[in-house]
Formats: C-alpha cells, sequence, structure tokens
C-alpha cells in the first residue's frame, strides 16, 4: 500500500452528492477525481454504510443512486470493523478524546497505512500517530504524479 494513502471520511462523499453547497460539492469531486486518478483513495465499510444513510436521509439522493456508488466506491476495497479494530476506536477514545465513531476512523486510516486523512470532522494538520488530518475543503488536491 502507498505511504501517501488517503483515508476518505464519509463528509468528502456526501458533498460530492449534495447539490446544496456547490464550492464543497465542487471540491469534493476534485479530491475523488485525485483519489481515482491516483489509486491512493482508502475508506472502510462504516463510511461507505454512512455515506448511504446520509445520502438518501439528508441530500435527496436516490436510493438506487446511492446504492450505485456505494458499490463504486467499494472498488476501494472498503476495511471492514472486527475486533481488533474496535479496540484500537477505544484507545483513540481514550487517547484523544474522540467519538466512538471517529476512534474507528482513526483506526481504519492506521489499520488501512494511510499517510493522511480527507475529513472536516478533525483539526486540520493535526496528526494521530502518523496520520495527518487534511480538511478537504480548505485545500485543493495535490497535483498528481504521472
Amino acid at each position: 500500500m502507498p505511504a501517501d494513502s488517503w483515508f476518505t471520511d464519509t463528509n468528502l462523499l456526501l458533498y460530492s452528492f449534495d447539490a446544496r453547497d456547490a464550492l464543497k460539492r465542487s471540491m469534493a469531486n476534485k479530491w475523488i477525481d485525485y483519489l481515482w486518478q491516483t489509486g491512493s483513495g482508502r475508506l472502510s465499510w462504516q463510511v461507505l454504510n454512512e455515506f448511504y444513510a446520509n445520502s438518501v436521509r439528508k441530500t435527496g439522493v436516490s436510493a438506487g443512486e446511492a446504492r450505485d456508488a456505494v458499490r463504486i466506491f467499494g472498488q476501494w476495497q472498503p476495511l471492514g470493523i472486527n475486533a481488533a479494530l474496535v479496540e484500537q476506536a477505544w484507545y483513540w477514545m481514550d487517547l484523544a478524546q474522540v467519538s466512538y465513531w471517529d476512534g474507528l476512523i482513526l483506526a481504519s486510516a492506521q489499520r488501512l497505512g494511510c499517510k493522511w486523512l480527507l475529513s472536516e470532522d478533525f483539526q486540520h494538520g493535526r496528526a494521530y500517530e502518523g496520520v495527518t488530518v487534511v480538511n478537504p475543503f480548505a485545500e485543493l488536491p495535490p497535483s498528481p504524479k504521472r
């Protein structure tokens, strides 16, 4: 797995479908294009489940369109939840004072060997034992290396 893998939080996927905020939608789609081009996108089944539930409920995406997106992003080989991941999430809850769900995000990013976590829900620039948060709505993706 490349050292420059990017773990994608749910909000990036949601905004790529949300027509209510054109700027965030544009930024989300730039990041997603970058992740596809570079093959560096990573996520978890937790993220895809949250995306499915919230895209249908909050952004007006049809169930069929949300299911298609889950199938497409499933090509990124999402990480599943197991006992070791739960233990690591608890570690992050205790150490960083994050919610259980955010602890699972951090644990998943670590388990997948990601250097970066794309999320607006964590402090931009904060590092968690080798995983650094990048707010995808505060900066553009790097230029893809060809």
